[in-house]
């Protein structure tokens, strides 16, 4: 009887909780995409299991003793399902971050999370993660650590602008000291209204790739870039396209670099299945070189939240004369809770 008792207290300890957190507790959410593929880089060809940026998370919202505020938090990490560790990490860091929401003057955070010039993509990328992603030919993708962002409330239920900044903290950037306040900016307005995406984004000094630098053997630089994107979504049919041209914010050993790159993507949705291809193009225009990114793919949903997926990408230069292929089939769980 006393064992029984002991039981039943233990079990309230527990459930107790859960059920006052229940309408206000975290929400913990993430996904697996694991994909075996052909991997062929023209010197080795050979079978790999991948990860594919899996991920778990937790985030959630704190009611605070103050009007039409909330604090909201966010802690994303990427976990290797093939692997079990990256790099002899069992996990490694995403989107991290903490701030405040207002009901009617938008949301302030801060941490370690994607730059609104990177977000602007929207849903372009119809092979995100996969090796017929868009940052083959599209640079700029960052994840950037000590960033601040402020993002308005959506007007008219469309438009949204938002605003981020990096202090330098001391980093020496193309042979200057950033230790100001606001050393690099990123920025976008966003229209969406469910059929119709568009965004324009802008990067400031940021520290970032660009392709034309890399491939003339330069590094150490800071980037300026202006990113357009548009994106089309009905019932059956995708259709998007992002342009973008980059440059080194300051000249390098007496040269600039810039890229100037497109991407255009579609998809056809016949009830469950997705068949999708993009296609883009970044020309390095000093250098002279071209890369150019070729995908195509299907995708099976078996259940709201998974599918079972087949792609081929293929991503070649010009000058170096180099072709990288990939085959590849996967499947992609989502979960939240």
């Amino acid at each position: 009887m006393k064992k029984q008792l002991l039981a039943l207290a233990i079990g309230s300890m527990v459930v107790a909780p859960s059920v006052a957190l229940a309408d206000k507790g975290p929400t913990v959410y993430g996904k697996v995409n694991v994909s075996y593929e052909n991997v062929d880089d023209g010197t080795d060809d050979q079978w790999e299991l991948n990860s594919n940026s899996s991920r778990i998370g937790v985030k959630g919202e704190l009611d605070l003793d103050v009007e039409n505020v909330k604090a909201i938090y966010q802690a994303e990490f990427q976990i290797d399902v093939d692997e079990g560790d990256n790099k002899g990490q069992t996990f490694s860091q995403r989107n991290i971050f903490g701030g405040f929401k207002h009901a009617n003057l938008g949301t302030l955070t801060a941490g370690k999370f994607d730059t609104p010039f990177k977000k602007a993509q929207g849903d372009v990328d119809q092979f995100g993660d996969l090796d017929g992603d868009i940052g083959a030919v599209v640079d700029g993708e960052e994840r950037a650590s000590n960033i601040v962002q402020y993002s308005s409330p959506k007007v008219a239920d469309a438009v949204t602008v938002n605003l981020a900044f990096i202090p330098g903290e001391g980093d020496t950037v193309a042979g200057d000291v950033q230790d100001g306040p606001a050393d690099s900016f990123s920025s976008s307005i966003v229209f969406d209204n469910g059929t119709f995406y568009g965004a324009l984004a802008y990067d400031s000094e940021m520290s970032t790739s660009v392709y034309d630098a890399e491939f003339a053997g330069a590094s150490d630089y800071a980037v300026d870039a202006l990113r357009a994107v548009a994106m089309v979504s009905m019932d059956m049919f995708e259709v998007g396209v992002l342009y973008q041209m980059s440059e080194t914010a300051e000249d390098i050993a007496g040269v600039s670099y810039e890229d100037s790159s497109y991407v255009v993507s579609g998809a056809v949705k016949l009830d469950r299945l997705k068949l999708k291809a993009q296609y883009g193009l970044a020309d390095l225009d000093t250098t002279g070189e071209e890369l150019t990114l070729m995908a195509v793919g299907a995708d099976y949903k078996v259940a709201k939240n998974s599918k079972v997926f087949g792609y081929f990408s293929r991503v070649e230069t010009d000058l170096a004369d180099t072709e990288d292929s990939t085959f590849g089939i996967g499947f992609e769980h989502k979960f939240s809770m």
